[in-house]
């Protein structure tokens, strides 16, 4: 991989990541005032007319003239693909913590990683396996507890982790097939296009009454979501044309780690305690955390300094 590349789909991934880990905040906030369907079709709205804009000033919408029929059904699946992942959520967010909900959204490089073999004959490593067994193990560890299913609150968040599976697998989907139409298309284009077909997809079942009825801090926390959709998936778009589908998926891993850090960071502000409680973690699930970081940074790092051996090896000649 070109330094250059490495370097900028480094940066983009990183903000990615950031911003999603802080967003279940928010999203959880959310649950109290307005509906998950609202709540994604008011995010595609803002994102809509910000990124309308911004693409029609710098003269990139001629992209859509040179689609045919077979590409506008691929953004329309991943339209809905995305519209699933959005909204999914949410939803899971009232079974799970912030923390719990992310770090069960990692499977997501697992579906990602596999898309890329199958669709973009992209191969992985053998350090790059280890990593994602290492990385299940982690995850694992963390949930131990809550794998006695016989408790009614264990059958509550077994629920939840089956909506974030769902999550997960939606956004995978999503994410190949914008990467798979960025040959023909901008990712931002590709995201104005997810955000218009989303407005009009979801207005049926959406609650105009939430709107009159938020307060002027609901407003704030709605605004919040909404702009974190334009810069963590503008960042994501704009990664997944600098790294392979495999890598940009284990960096997302990641992000469970900033939402931990940012419902601690909730809980000793003392800011809306009856939302937000700590995560009461044992020893087995601090060092699941901590090897899911690992496998993160090691599947970085490692296959980045071995590109970089092999780069350097010269060919003999025959």
């Amino acid at each position: 991989m070109d330094l250059r590349y490495f370097r900028l789909g480094l940066f983009f991934a990183s903000i990615a990541v950031l911003f999603w880990g802080i967003l279940p905040i928010a999203l959880k906030l959310s649950v109290s005032f307005i509906d998950p369907v609202t709540l994604t079709w008011f995010r595609f709205f803002v994102a809509l007319v910000i990124s309308l804009f911004v693409q029609y000033f710098s003269g990139k919408l001629a992209e859509f003239t040179q689609l045919n029929r077979k590409d506008w059904c691929i953004l329309s699946m991943t339209a809905i693909f995305s519209i699933c992942n959005y909204v999914s959520i949410v939803y899971a967010l009232e079974y799970l913590s912030p923390g719990e909900a992310q770090l069960n959204f990692q499977t997501a490089p697992f579906f990602l990683a596999l898309g890329g073999v199958m669709l973009f004959k992209e191969k992985l490593k053998p350090i790059q396996i280890a990593c994602f067994v290492t990385l299940a193990l982690g995850m694992i560890m963390f949930f131990y507890q809550h794998l006695d299913f016989s408790k009614d609150n264990n059958t509550s968040i077994l629920f939840g982790i089956l909506i974030v599976q769902f999550s997960a697998l939606s956004w995978s989907c999503f994410a190949l097939m914008q990467k798979f139409m960025s040959k023909k298309l901008s990712p931002n284009n590709t995201l104005l296009f997810i955000y218009g077909f989303g407005i009009f997809a979801l207005l049926p079942f959406t609650s105009m009454y939430s709107f009159t009825a938020m307060t002027l801090t609901d407003w704030y926390i709605a605004i919040f979501c909404a702009f974190n959709t334009l810069i963590a998936y503008g960042c994501f778009a704009q990664a997944m044309r600098y790294w392979p589908a495999s890598q940009v998926g284990s960096m997302v891993a990641l992000t469970p780690i900033f939402s931990f850090l940012a419902t601690w960071g909730v809980v000793e502000m003392a800011w809306w305690p009856d939302v937000f409680q700590s995560d009461e973690l044992d020893i087995i699930a601090l060092l699941g955390i901590a090897l899911v970081v690992s496998s993160v940074l090691a599947m970085q790092l490692l296959v980045r300094f071995f590109s970089a051996r092999l780069s350097s090896v010269p060919i003999s000649e025959s």
